[in-house]
């Protein structure tokens, strides 16, 4: 047995004994070796499979997934792997997640502005939904010409319950975008939307909205991206992983950030979150409602 081994791996034909004298290897290690061979092939046939896994993953977070999210949807889907095992996979495989690179805002500051305090002082987070939410925008390119996003974010989930597209962006694309936030129907009275100090959220009209929909408005400083540092995160997220940086036509955008903000981030997209792990911003907020929900 161990001489067919022996030939399939030594083609040359040569003795097992010469080539271990020749090594400076005794004879036992040699068949040690011969022995684990089936062990070996049964590991790799292992590995290949999780790491065909880890592919699809990857590839359906759009190149996005790093060995964190990686190693936690592999949980979710039962698949008990240490996470050291996938770091070592996707470097040895050469699959990694996107870096995020820093983004230009669009903040312009009023020049008869009216400010709000700042009621966040960068702690965003929120012990349920509906608390507080923070806002920003940004802008795409098109072929037809720019595109403009203002989002909602409620940040004890940090699901994106509000957002509008134009090709302007005017006070009315912040507003639509909180109307859309408050449609839903789980703000709290006296929540709280911060933003930065641009002019759209500075104006009349958005002031306003935020006194029809009783909430409060909370602003910080300008020039500093750290007092709305977790919108501004946000849209770093979304220009790292939508899949486009330039669209043919405003309504194809349109069509990919409806489906990123809807269908992926929102329902799809983990997240880690300091109490129940990698989980969705959906899930984030069935889990949160249902532990305030009152008991019956």
């Amino acid at each position: 047995m161990h001489a067919e081994k022996a030939t399939e791996t030594n083609p040359g034909g040569y003795s097992v004994a010469l080539l271990c004298r020749a090594l400076r290897l005794p004879r036992s290690t040699y068949y040690a070796w011969l022995a684990a061979e089936p062990a070996r092939r049964v590991r790799q046939r292992a590995e290949d499979e999780l790491v065909a896994e880890i592919r699809v993953l990857h590839a359906g977070s759009r190149g996005a997934y790093g060995v964190p999210r990686v190693h936690a949807a592999l949980a979710r889907a039962g698949r008990a792997v240490n996470r050291k095992k996938v770091e070592r996979l996707m470097r040895e495989h050469r699959i990694a997640g996107i870096t995020r690179r820093r983004r230009r805002g669009l903040t312009r500051q009023a020049r008869r502005a009216v400010f709000a305090a700042d009621l966040v002082r960068r702690d965003f987070t929120a012990p349920r939904p509906g608390m507080r939410l923070v806002g920003d925008m940004t802008e795409l390119v098109t072929a037809e010409g720019k595109a403009y996003l203002a989002t909602c974010i409620d940040l004890a989930t940090r699901e994106v319950v509000g957002w509008a597209m134009a090709d302007h962006h005017r006070a009315e694309l912040p507003v639509a975008a909180l109307r859309m936030a408050a449609g839903r129907g789980s703000l709290e009275p006296g929540c709280i939307m911060h933003t930065d100090r641009g002019s759209e959220y500075t104006s009349d009209e958005f002031r306003s909205e935020i006194s029809k929909l009783g909430m409060r408005q909370s602003m910080g400083r300008v020039g500093s991206c750290y007092d709305n540092a977790a919108a501004e995160s946000w849209f770093a997220v979304l220009k790292a992983e939508i899949g486009a940086s330039v669209w043919a036509t405003r309504a194809e955008a349109r069509a990919d950030v409806f489906r990123f903000i809807e269908v992926e981030y929102n329902r799809s997209r983990l997240r880690k979150h300091p109490e129940f792990g990698y989980i969705t911003p959906l899930e984030t907020r069935i889990r949160l409602q249902h532990d305030f929900a009152p008991a019956a």
